[in-house]
């Protein structure tokens, strides 16, 4: 009886040992950051039968997870269309924050939604901008969180004479703002990718976003022309500008688990 007492002791101390758990990074923002379908279902244009077709388009931190190794989990939370305040109306928020826990990180992106006024349902004014901002990551850190800001990548736009043309607006300096007075790590993804694209050129830019010739995918039959959004190549390399990111900020215990 005795035996079995000492047994049940040593199992029950041995699961009550803390795990190995996964650091974990959630990720909240829009399109260029949010997972893609991996394949839709579209007709064979001459047997009329569906079939799967790789989808082309990509979001960054959907490509994020192949820079780490596995001690690192990735939830992504971004999604489609989103702003700052949609994110929260739609109960988004409410979802991160109810899972995350002490020692994640969370990542902060929305800009490209909330600068579109003309879109009622996602456009929001500089001061609510901020607010979210904000509230995103005064609650991330009341749960042990550890919150980054990251201004919106880019979109691809040049003008006739070769000259890039800016996007984004005040939302830039905004977020900006808010890591700085909040103390806590920013990533300027907009002034990275902005290097990056204009390094390229109006041409040599163009493989890096969801441009394709007709009949090349069948999910665009006619082609597509996206400055804003992203193939795979394009994903990845706004992702690697996110590490350069983590390494200057000396997120070490991030950079210890990049491959």
């Amino acid at each position: 009886m005795n035996k079995i007492f000492i047994l049940l002791t040593i199992t029950l101390c041995l699961l009550s040992l803390p795990s190995n758990a996964q650091k974990r990074i959630f990720m909240i923002g829009d399109s260029t950051m949010a997972d893609k379908v991996l394949f839709k279902t579209v007709p064979d244009s001459i047997s009329g039968d569906s079939i799967c077709e790789p989808f082309p388009e990509k979001g960054w931190g959907q490509l994020l997870p192949t820079f780490f190794n596995n001690n690192i989990e990735i939830k992504n939370y971004a999604k489609n269309g989103r702003s700052s305040r949609s994110f929260i109306a739609e109960g988004l928020w409410q979802q991160v924050i109810d899972n995350i826990s002490e020692g994640d990180y969370l990542i902060i992106q929305f800009g490209h939604n909330d600068a579109s006024i003309e879109k009622k349902d996602r456009y929001t004014t500089p001061e609510e901008y901020v607010r979210n901002f904000t509230l995103f990551v005064e609650e991330a850190k009341a749960k042990g969180a550890k919150p980054i800001i990251c201004t919106s990548v880019v979109r691809r736009r040049f003008e006739k004479n070769g000259t890039f043309q800016d996007s984004h607006g005040e939302y830039l300096d905004l977020a900006r703002g808010v890591a700085k007075n909040e103390k806590i790590p920013m990533i300027d993804m907009y002034e990275k990718s902005k290097v990056l694209v204009t390094g390229l050129g109006d041409e040599d830019s163009k493989p890096l976003f969801l441009h394709l010739k007709p009949g090349e995918n069948r999910n665009f039959p006619k082609g597509n022309t996206d400055n804003t959004h992203f193939n795979e190549k394009g994903a990845t390399a706004m992702a690697a500008l996110f590490v350069e990111g983590l390494k200057e900020q000396n997120i070490e215990d991030l950079v210890e688990e990049l491959k």
